[in-house]
């Protein structure tokens, strides 16, 4: 039977369907996509982009970091949001937002007035992921959820398979502004998906979730909760090294190797089909082979593609060859680690699932965004510092998974006493 819910216009019940359908999954695959397609879609204009504004490479991809900067804070916002007033309301806000910011960006006249409504763009666009993972949490359990977590990655990486092609193409025949079109229609169609197929989820809404005081005790709860934080950690540098090639890779692509902007996105998208095969295996396994033996497989083999990719940057071996293999090979393992680390990290904690995936994502999306920052200011026009990144940030989730999720206590492995939410204080 399909969930019952009150139309916020004040008619009268109307059916959706269950949550646990594949139109549903379909939806929150969607939503969750919000990231992906807003950075990849125009990463093959970012060096045009550059002469267009009459500005530097550094500043051109503040339209990346700033974004994934917005991202962080509105998680932080959202999340608490939807524990108090509901997964469905705070989304279609959120996801309203998103439109109106990128019709903002089409318009933009100038750099600043770009990185301005990338800003408030990612503010909307949080929404998605942070309240489609909180959606996850409140339908599925642990197992299920990791798995869930899974196919949707996999699905999702669609998004940033296509988009540089799609980028690309728009950006060839319409110019640059495009792209921030598609984005608006993307928008639309998933607030028109949301509206017409998302029924409320969190049947624990706690009118004090957004106090100052409950909030600052749930995240200080969250931090003092190993597991939580060794898993946030681990998913957060993979997702590092992720970003971190999205952010550098049309420089490194285009302007170092040479490949036409035009054909970007073939290079991107053999990159992709790495994180696609790895999310679709991880969701096959996750139901077989324990999570936490997954994850690990992930950071050992991201570290190795990284270091290897890193070597060979710096003995000055710089091709397609030598670096998209070995960067798809690390896109395969984030793919187990990102997914199955955040049902990790989520599976403890149903009574305040909005709270967890934005102290999540917050710190995810800051420790990524940091590192776009970091490949712009330190490009050198080779493919060293890119690769040097990637190596850095699988050592840095490899130290923090063995030494925060491998090692924790029995109390907080998955077969021990489930961790209670956070206190009423």
């Amino acid at each position: 039977m399909c969930p019952a819910s009150s139309d916020p216009s004040g008619s009268a019940p109307r059916a959706y369907p269950d949550p646990r359908s594949r139109t549903v999954a379909a939806l929150l695959t969607v939503l969750v996509a919000f990231g992906p397609m807003s950075t990849d879609l125009y990463l093959p204009s970012l060096p045009a982009m550059v002469e267009a504004f009459d500005t530097s490479v550094s500043r051109a991809q503040l339209t990346l970091s700033v974004f994934m900067a917005g991202l962080a804070l509105g998680m932080l916002i959202h999340g608490p949001l939807s524990d108090r007033y509901g997964r469905r309301p705070v989304l279609i806000g959120g996801v309203a937002l998103y439109v109106v910011a990128s019709v903002a960006c089409v318009l933009a006249p100038t750099v600043e007035a770009l990185i301005a409504a990338r800003f408030v763009q990612a503010l909307g666009a949080c929404a998605g992921p942070v309240i489609g993972r909180a959606v996850v949490r409140d339908v599925y359990d642990r197992g299920e959820a990791a798995r869930m977590l899974s196919l949707m990655a996999s699905a999702m990486a669609l998004a940033p398979a296509v988009a540089p092609i799609l980028g690309g193409a728009l950006f060839s025949l319409f110019g640059w502004r495009a792209n921030f079109g598609v984005l608006v229609v993307f928008g639309v169609v998933a607030l028109t998906g949301t509206w017409w197929l998302l029924a409320e989820t969190n049947r624990h809404r706690d009118p004090m979730a957004t106090r100052p005081g409950r909030l600052a005790g749930t995240f200080a709860h969250l931090l003092r909760h190993r597991a939580f934080v060794g898993y946030t950690l681990t998913v957060s540098f993979g997702f590092a090294g992720l970003f971190g090639f999205i952010s550098g890779s049309s420089f490194v692509i285009i302007d170092v190797l040479g490949v036409a902007p035009e054909l970007f996105g073939f290079a991107f998208m053999a990159v992709v089909i790495g994180y696609i095969l790895g999310a679709a295996s991880g969701g096959r396994l996750s139901g077989r082979v324990d999570l936490d033996r997954l994850i690990g497989a992930g950071v050992i083999l991201a570290t190795l593609s990284g270091g290897v990719a890193a070597a060979l940057a710096w003995a000055g071996i710089q091709s397609v060859a030598a670096l998209v293999p070995l960067v798809s090979i690390y896109f395969f393992a984030t793919a187990w680690i990102i997914p199955l680390g955040t049902a990790g990290a989520l599976s403890p904690f149903p009574r305040i699932a909005g709270a967890v995936s934005s102290l999540l994502g917050f710190i995810q999306m800051a420790i990524g965004a940091t590192a776009g920052v970091l490949v712009g200011v330190l490009h050198d026009g080779t493919t060293r510092t890119l690769t040097t990144l990637l190596f850095l940030m699988g050592v840095c989730g490899l130290v923090a998974f063995l030494a925060l999720v491998w090692r924790r206590p029995p109390a907080e492995s998955p077969g021990g006493p489930p961790a209670t939410d956070a206190p009423n204080a």
